[in-house]
């Protein structure tokens, strides 16, 4: 009833803004940057966890466009000076950071912040700091906030992969020579639930949880894509934005292992949390106090 009616708010204050205008499929890309404000507000006001709100505003981007170059490093950059942040286009790993930092702010100014922290290495903006790897930068970088529960979730069925992780390739294939304040070549271990045992963990998912998809042959890179699942009233369902259909949408769980089942390409998924301590009634974090938080962890 809490989302239903927020929801009606968010429509109403959409077709206030655009009258006579049909609401697109995302409404948040009709929203001005004062409106979210306000929906931040109310939405910590309201009571909803963490999780709540993932719900909520995984679903206002269903229906926005794919874009590969949906966010960069904003104008100043050296290279990629695509927005900082975009609701008109989005692709599988700025879905989920849009999402996230929506989830843990109250208002607009601490959601660009957070959004920083998610996506670079301390929030300090540029190209070799950014968090591009989601097993090998974007989790570590992001304890502070999200728990490794791919163990927790696979129990007997939980497999490994080690891969070697090399930031020089990575940034030589853009074009960058300058390798001063890279990261080294590391050899990484990471869990995850084969895609085979996926109907058998399924009590075990909570809504809310973000996923990547691994890689099953390659040996440079961990993950292929990265989703979100939440729970509706018929089920638990993925969200995802995605190159399959150009869009942002979701699917049945259940359907979406069928797509991919006897698939040799995936080996599984890796399962990250919310961290239990963050994910409460109400719950925000302030970006100042992120630094704070790592120092804990």
């Amino acid at each position: 009833m809490k989302k239903a009616a927020v929801l009606l708010c968010i429509a109403l204050l959409i077709a206030a803004c655009k009258p006579g205008t049909q609401i697109s499929p995302a409404p948040i890309g009709n929203m001005s940057h004062a409106q979210i404000d306000s929906m931040l507000q109310a939405n910590v006001l309201a009571g909803y966890t963490v999780t709540d709100r993932i719900e909520l505003y995984s679903e206002m981007f269903l229906g926005t466009p794919y874009s590969w170059t949906a966010t960069g490093d904003g104008p100043y950059a050296l290279r990629e000076r695509y927005p900082l942040v975009n609701f008109d286009s989005t692709n599988c790993m700025v879905y989920c950071e849009h999402v996230l930092a929506l989830s843990i702010s109250d208002s607009w100014d601490n959601f660009f912040n957070n959004l920083q922290k998610i996506r670079y290495r301390d929030g300090i903006i540029g190209m070799k700091t950014r968090n591009h790897y989601t097993m090998a930068d974007w989790l570590p970088e992001n304890r502070w906030l999200l728990d490794d529960v791919s163990r927790e979730v696979g129990g007997e069925f939980t497999r490994s992969l080690t891969r070697t992780i090399s930031h020089e390739e990575f940034f030589r294939s853009k074009g960058i020579t300058d390798m001063r304040y890279v990261k080294l070549d590391r050899s990484m271990t990471v869990d995850y639930v084969p895609t085979e045992h996926l109907g058998q963990v399924k009590e075990k998912i909570r809504s809310g949880d973000i996923v990547a998809l691994l890689h099953a042959k390659k040996d440079d890179i961990f993950s292929a894509h990265m989703l979100m699942i939440v729970e509706k009233p018929d089920g638990l369902y993925f969200r995802e934005a995605s190159t399959s259909n150009d869009s942002t949408f979701e699917t049945p769980y259940e359907t979406w292992l069928e797509q991919k089942s006897g698939s040799e390409r995936y080996a599984g998924l890796a399962f990250m949390r919310v961290r239990d301590d963050v994910n409460t009634a109400g719950a925000v974090i302030l970006p100042w106090k992120v630094i704070d938080l790592k120092q804990r962890r």
